[in-house]
């Protein structure tokens, strides 16, 4: 089964089930793909997280159950996964510039979500700082040793990235030093799930030893394994990697007749990096057989 088939079968159950709780992890179970890149994927595709898909289609739902029930405007606001009246009418007021009494009232049947806008910034970037065919590798297994934290990504509701990552590599970049037996010149960011089911995951600040020593404070090391490796080039400023990312995850992956291991993936800094430079250019690979 190919990934457009996976996310369909999620769609699917989406669809039958906005009456219900939708547990979101579930929903990856059935695609049959970890909980993490079913939401990768998902984002990258569609432009909106998981949650804020099943919350839409439930507003769109309730255009229909204002106008042909009598239901109160209570009970459809919690059916489409809203805690209060108040809540739900505020997102419905954001999505149709009107309060749900007020739409109940116009009676319009031609009311529609809000026009999708083309992302320019990501079709400029895709054509500009993307390589759209990455270089098939074999990486050996390296042992890194850095800094580790957890966090959500940009397809999650809970995305901290902008908190931890930053924060992460200020800390590390100033402690190489102390690192002994280093392999110089290369730097990474270790990306994978905490578990499969769970959107959490795990990164790390890292460079490659050539042995293990004593590790300095707060240090770990951590084994990656020998893989095959589509290595992308990124272009521009660290702040873009995400659209490099959409880009792999939406358009190649799902086109490549490759499949993700769900092993680490690999943000690559060498001495051609700078996090703000527009003529930066650092490398973004994913694990695939």
């Amino acid at each position: 089964m190919d990934y457009a088939k996976q996310i369909q079968r999620g769609i699917d159950y989406i669809e039958a089930n906005l009456d219900f709780d939708i547990e979101l992890a579930k929903v990856s179970k059935l695609a049959g793909i970890s909980h993490w890149h079913f939401q990768r994927i998902f984002k990258a595709v569609t432009g909106e997280t998981l949650k804020t898909y099943v919350r839409s289609r439930r507003l769109a739902n309730s255009l229909d159950a204002l106008l042909t029930t009598d239901a109160g405007i209570l009970e459809i606001s919690i059916r489409a996964g809203f805690e209060s009246q108040e809540a739900f009418t505020r997102a419905f007021k954001r999505a149709f510039d009107l309060t749900p009494n007020a739409y109940r009232k116009l009676g319009d049947k031609s009311l529609f979500l809000k026009k999708v806008q083309f992302d320019t910034a990501y079709l400029r970037h895709i054509n500009a700082n993307v390589s759209l065919q990455p270089e098939i590798e074999t990486q050996p297994p390296m042992t890194l040793v850095g800094l580790a934290t957890q966090f959500y990504s940009v397809d999650s509701e809970k995305n901290n990235i902008g908190d931890q990552l930053p924060q992460l590599w200020e800390r590390f970049v100033p402690r190489l030093g102390e690192i002994a037996d280093t392999v110089p010149g290369v730097c990474y960011g270790l990306v994978q799930q905490v578990r499969e089911d769970s959107a959490l995951l795990q990164y790390h600040a890292a460079i490659e030893v050539t042995r293990v020593g004593e590790l300095p404070a707060d240090m770990v090391s951590v084994e990656v394994p020998g893989a095959t490796y589509a290595r992308f080039c990124h272009g521009g400023p660290a702040k873009s990697i995400d659209r490099t990312v959409n880009y792999i995850y939406s358009t190649w992956l799902a086109q490549s007749g490759r499949r993700h291991t769900y092993a680490a993936d690999l943000e690559i800094y060498g001495r051609a990096f700078h996090p703000t430079a527009e003529d930066s250019v650092m490398y973004y690979a994913i694990p695939i057989y």
